[in-house]
């Protein structure tokens, strides 16, 4: 029986298997953690604890990597599309935490599962029922089967009416800027909401060196709505006209990776809600600086009733 509820988030991308060393140098880590991470499945588990339906496509090795991504993420009431692929690894990512204020994360994915992600790996009745569809600049840049993959799979959800955000989420260690430039040139005037952080957008125009140009640069290529991530300094946006922007909450900082994922699923999950540009930026801001009071990529994402606990009177709940 094919499946015919709603989601509230489709996601597609590149899920690894993450290796988590004590502090110290990683030849010399006697124990270690053992996780996963992607950027648009640390959205999907966010969107999920937020009370919203999330659902994540990809492909993983046939390995005990990519069984617990798959776990994991089934545990973390995340609906599931997978690809196995006999013949290639599932991605891997290793945090060295090299002192309390150094981390380094080294990648071993060039040959990964993920990276033969094809378009047609979203059926048309999957992509159907989404009310947004999520992907960032990270899988184009994986190899140029996986860019058009998302190239076609942009063009799809806009001709069936899904929402298209975009996070530009830029990897200099996977593509260049020109080649990463072009991508964007494209993708920006096709996608309804863009993320990314001022560097990020500058790397579609050098010139731009500030949030302001970042957004009007973006709005002029025909983004409908723009939102700039300024780490500790906090976010802003336009949508509709209207200019939002919220300051950062402080926390004790852990670990910040993931932190960006976070942000965005939690103003997407705001946002389905009905919410204002101030009250989505407002929940994805405690939702960032929720996940990075914790070591991992999504492990800290708080769930909404943890929210007043964490950060007593600056809920957003509606």
């Amino acid at each position: 029986m094919t499946d015919s509820k709603p989601i509230d988030v489709l996601t597609f991308g590149e899920t690894m298997g993450l290796i988590i060393a004590e502090p110290g140098p990683l030849e010399f880590a006697g124990s270690a953690q053992l996780r996963i991470g992607g950027a648009e499945s640390n959205l999907a588990i966010v969107v999920s604890r937020l009370g919203r339906t999330a659902h994540w496509v990809g492909r993983l090795g046939d390995d005990a990597f990519g069984r617990l991504v798959e776990r994991t993420l089934r545990a973390e009431e995340v609906g599931v599309t997978v690809i196995r692929d006999p013949q290639r690894p599932t991605g891997l990512m290793v945090k060295e935490r090299r002192s309390r204020s150094l981390q380094r994360v080294h990648y071993y994915r060039s040959t990964s599962a993920a990276s033969r992600l094809a378009h047609a790996d979203i059926h048309d009745d999957l992509l159907a029922r989404a009310s947004i569809l999520h992907v960032t600049g990270i899988t184009p840049a994986l190899s140029p089967g996986a860019r058009e993959a998302v190239d076609t799979l942009i063009d799809r959800a806009r001709s069936l009416g899904v929402t298209v955000s975009l996070d530009i989420n830029y990897r200099s260690a996977l593509w260049t800027r020109s080649e990463a430039a072009e991508f964007l040139s494209s993708a920006i005037p096709r996608s309804d909401i863009v993320f990314g952080s001022v560097d990020e957008f500058a790397v579609v125009d050098p010139g731009i060196a500030t949030a302001d140009a970042a957004i009007e640069d973006a709005l002029a290529r025909g983004a409908a709505e723009v939102i700039v991530k300024l780490g500790d300094r906090g976010a802003v946006g336009e949508r509709d006209g209207q200019r939002g922007a919220i300051e950062a909450t402080p926390v004790e900082v852990v670990d910040t990776v993931g932190a960006g994922d976070a942000f965005v699923g939690g103003y997407l999950a705001a946002r389905l809600d009905g919410l204002t540009l101030d009250e989505c930026l407002a929940l994805g801001g405690l939702v960032g600086a929720a996940a990075c009071t914790v070591a991992g990529d999504w492990e800290g994402a708080p769930r909404r009733k943890e929210l007043d606990e964490l950060f007593g009177g600056q809920d957003v709940t509606r």
